[in-house]
């Protein structure tokens, strides 16, 4: 596993540099950033890792494989990635990690948000047989990642709750209660430390759900037989969070 300080004067001399370079990618685009300031320090720090490691600001929301030798991104996904700027952002309103908005995305968002607090609601008492009913999904939103983590605290159900993010993103923030973290970056000899049992429930997660669902489809490959996705990842969990 690769890792970087945070306070080094490397790292912040990159990731100052980073800024600025997403600064202009939304002036030289007439986008915006998203209105959640943590999405987008996660994309800015995840650029300015990739780009220490890689030389190149590969997407940190999708995973980096060895390929004849030279590292690549999954999709080919270099910011500003190409979907992004052809589909995601014209159809959707924002790139797949989130940083990178239309003004009209970015208002209806900041609505939403300021709607949240009153309208967010979600279940605080599952049955035993609801709990085994979602655990089953293979894909989660953030309400229902958050009841199975409150009914597990119960001990109504059993799982694990693993992170794929790197290091640096556990460390600016993660969500409570979460068992381990298996960066994408050093995969594998990271599985085969955490002793996972290939017949036990496993909820994945990473920043927008790119990478812990690139993982899902290896594990799944691997034996793993319960796995579960948290579809927007730790971007759309509303429960709480340790820093």
């Amino acid at each position: 596993m690769i890792k970087i300080d945070m306070n080094s004067p490397e790292f912040l001399s990159r990731m100052e540099k980073t800024i600025k370079f997403t600064d202009k990618v939304c002036a030289s685009r007439g986008w915006v950033y998203n209105p959640q300031v943590e999405v987008n320090e996660g994309v800015q720090m995840g650029l300015a890792r990739n780009k220490m490691i890689y030389n190149k600001l590969f997407c940190p929301c999708f995973m980096v494989e060895e390929v004849d030798g030279k590292p690549q991104s999954v999709d080919n996904r270099i910011c500003p990635c190409p979907p992004a700027i052809e589909k995601e952002i014209p159809e959707g309103g924002s790139c797949h990690c989130g940083i990178f908005c239309t003004p009209e995305f970015a208002a209806a968002k900041r609505i939403e948000l300021g709607m949240e607090d009153v309208t967010h609601t979600h279940s605080h008492s599952l049955t035993k047989e609801e709990c085994e009913q979602l655990i089953a999904q293979h894909e989660l939103d953030g309400d229902e990642l958050q009841a199975l983590i409150e009914a597990r605290e119960l001990g109504i159900i059993t799982f694990k709750l693993i992170d794929v993010r790197e290091e640096m993103e556990w460390k600016i923030g993660h969500i409570k209660n979460a068992d381990k973290l298996i960066p994408t970056s050093s995969f594998y000899p990271s599985l085969e430390k955490s002793n996972l049992d290939k017949d036990e429930n496993i909820i994945l997660y990473c920043h927008v759900g790119s990478r812990s669902a690139h993982v899902a489809k290896i594990m799944k490959d691997m034996g793993y037989i319960k796995l579960g996705n948290l579809t927007h990842g730790i971007v759309s969990y509303n429960g709480e969070i340790e820093r």
